[in-house]
């Protein structure tokens, strides 16, 4: 199996939801929402793409750098990459339903650990696709991140309380999806949260509590002022509101004043190793990826994503090597050219 197999099996089985593009841009699917693209006219999914693009590497071959180190401690797990499979629900009315939640979510869990790194698990409109998640973490002693929607407090404690039964490493809510249309669809009232919201649900576990969705300096000050232990940086792949800019946009805004005071974690339009060290460079601790997870997935099952996983950290290390970053942990900005 190789990663050109992978995805004609996918695209075969993600028809018409997704097209498997041979650069996953956000072009084709603009509008598709549900489905796999980004709302409204795609530019928001656009953009994520579009930002990682603008940025060069400089090339670099004098130093001392041999074997580059890609291992990162999170949430005080070990990972051998700085990247982790993002939380992504919605198999029957996003991806046409081939896999079920309760496949795709093992999978990613299983695939995520074969591959030395952890998956994180999503929630939606139908109640057991958390529970989804929250069964394949169990099953693999913890080893994952589960994801809440910004519903009622009440019921997000009750989520909470289900990932402290299960062992979970860390646990978050992704405020950024306080306006899904799939959720007021079905019934699922999620809305904004309030400092002192927020405030409340970081007091209520003593689990790791992540905010996802973060996209100004202000948002990430008062997720720290509150407690919160690790952000998100993210505009939802571009799902949930139209003309916002890109990850890698913002980014720096928000490591130049709290790297090193909160985790900082970004996600969008990551497609390569490449990518992946650019984020790091730009000040994120780690990454994360979604809809090629997908397509791993879909393709290959654990399998798949553990290859797809591998091909990222073999294409870090190429990249590291050739900017002379000798590990992830510490990756100059100066190898970026803008």
């Amino acid at each position: 199996m190789n990663w050109q197999e992978i995805k004609k099996t996918a695209r075969e089985k993600l028809k018409p939801y997704c097209r498997v593009c041979p650069v996953c841009n956000g072009i084709a699917c603009a509008g598709e929402v549900p489905g796999m693209g980004g709302v409204g006219t795609g530019s928001s999914f656009k953009a994520n793409v579009e930002a990682l693009n603008r940025i060069k590497l400089n090339l670099s071959t004098i130093h001392d750098v041999k074997e580059p180190e890609t291992a990162i401690e999170i949430f005080g797990q070990n990972l051998s990459l700085p990247v982790m499979a993002a939380p992504i629900t919605g198999t029957t009315y996003n991806m046409g339903g081939a896999i079920t939640e309760e496949v795709y979510c093992e999978e990613v869990i299983a695939g995520s650990l074969m591959a030395g790194t952890i998956g994180w698990t999503g929630d939606g409109a139908d109640p057991t696709m958390y529970g989804s998640g929250i069964s394949a973490i169990k099953k693999n002693n913890g080893k994952g991140v589960p994801i809440i929607k910004p519903r009622a407090q009440e019921e997000i404690i009750k989520r909470i309380r289900q990932a402290e039964d299960a062992g979970a490493i860390a646990v978050g809510v992704d405020i950024d999806g306080a306006g899904l249309i799939t959720m007021a669809l079905k019934g699922q009232p999620v809305s904004p949260k309030s400092p002192k919201e927020i405030e409340e649900l970081v007091k209520a576990t003593e689990l790791p509590f992540i905010l996802k969705g973060i996209m100004t300096l202000k948002e990430a000050e008062i997720a720290y002022n509150l407690g919160v232990k690790a952000i998100v940086v993210s505009n939802h792949g571009g799902r949930i509101l139209d003309h916002t800019p890109g990850v890698a946009d913002v980014l720096p805004e928000i490591t130049e004043k709290l790297k090193g005071k909160i985790t900082i974690i970004a996600d969008g339009g990551v497609r390569s190793g490449v990518d992946v060290l650019k984020l790091l460079a730009l000040g994120a601790d780690a990454v994360l990826i979604g809809r090629p997870v997908v397509v791993a997935v879909f393709g290959g099952g654990r399998d798949g994503l553990k290859l797809y996983f591998e091909n990222i950290k073999n294409e870090l290390k190429q990249a590291m090597l050739l900017t002379g970053v000798a590990s992830v942990k510490s990756v100059p900005k100066t190898i970026l050219r803008f």
